[in-house]
């Protein structure tokens, strides 16, 4: 089995680390994340500039390999696909992602972006999130359960599964909701702030 992991928070954020650590437990692992921070991003691509690949000797867990792009999580999928991996993966594993991917959120998502241009390429992807600013510590629990459940689980062609990690003490874990319907809810409408120019 073969497993690419992707993010948008950067190559450097920490949940990128739990969640490959916890894949190899699936299969190999190969990370191709962004040089930078790349939230909100959905699915652009980098058309007009070079892309920078460089691989990354000291990634925290030990998987196949590890490179940084310089551009966005849809640019990581591409080039994981077309360049760095001798075969197409079996599934794309996208995240962890600094804070929620909820609502009408998803469209905006860089974490989701990755994951559409996965099964635009025929490959079953999964998104994961956890709350914001908060510790990993309910998803280094159940990431393995969940991972080894969606696996085999069919989906339908074209869909992505999007799990969701709150941060709450482990004793008031209450289970595991399924199967949401998409809120309306949109964390970046009002996020402007109107200023003079003098």
């Amino acid at each position: 089995m073969k497993i690419l992991i992707v993010n948008d928070d950067s190559i450097h954020a920490p949940g990128i680390a739990v969640l490959a650590k916890a894949a190899m437990e699936f299969g190999d692992v190969w990370v191709v994340a962004p040089a930078q921070q790349c939230s909100a991003m959905s699915q652009k691509l980098t058309i007009h500039d070079p892309l920078r690949v460089d691989k990354v000797e000291n990634f925290p867990v030990p998987v196949q390999a590890a490179y940084q792009v310089g551009g966005t999580p849809v640019d990581c999928v591409k080039v994981a696909m077309q360049y760095i991996l001798k075969e197409k993966p079996d599934y794309v594993f996208s995240g962890i992602n600094e804070g929620y991917n909820v609502g009408y959120d998803i469209a905006y998502s860089g974490t989701l972006g990755a994951t559409f241009e996965a099964v635009r390429n025929g490959v079953p992807a999964m998104a994961f999130s956890n709350t914001m600013h908060a510790p990993l510590h309910i998803a280094e629990s159940y990431l393995g359960p969940v991972i080894k459940e969606l696996m085999e689980t069919e989906l339908e062609k074209g869909a992505v599964w999007n799990v969701n990690f709150p941060s709450v003490d482990p004793k008031d874990l209450k289970g595991i909701l399924r199967d949401r319907a998409i809120a309306p809810m949109q964390f970046y409408s009002e996020a402007y702030v109107e200023t003079k120019n003098p």
